[in-house]
């Protein structure tokens, strides 16, 4: 991994877990919206799926900026993983710049 990346992991974790806390407690548009329109209460209870994070707090910790702290690290990370994984899946593996440069046959021939 390169130091960049590295480091915007690092700035991204720092954030996650330090400013997280400080987040809004008030609904976001869709949300603010289903309350207003009173169609929110009709999907309480009928979730497709169980949140492992739900309303951004770790389960099993006990104080809430805390627990929101923990939040964004785990959905920091988790994220991070998921695009470094796909980064690896879908994008070709570059060659060696001084490989090319030196007319290596098995760079350019991908093995």
């Amino acid at each position: 991994m390169n130091k960049k990346l590295c480091y915007g992991l690092l700035i991204s974790l720092l954030v996650a877990s330090f400013l997280s806390p400080w987040a809004s407690p008030h609904p976001d548009g869709l949300e603010k919206v289903a309350e207003e329109l009173h169609f929110l209460v009709n999907a309480e209870g009928k979730e497709v799926l169980n949140s492992p994070i739900p309303d951004y707090i770790m389960p099993g910790i006990g104080d809430e900026s805390v627990a929101t702290g923990a939040a964004g690290i785990v959905g920091t990370l988790l994220t991070f993983g998921l695009i470094v994984g796909l980064r690896r899946l879908l994008v070709k593996k570059e060659t060696h710049p001084a490989a090319d440069a030196m007319g290596n046959r098995e760079a350019h021939e991908g093995r």
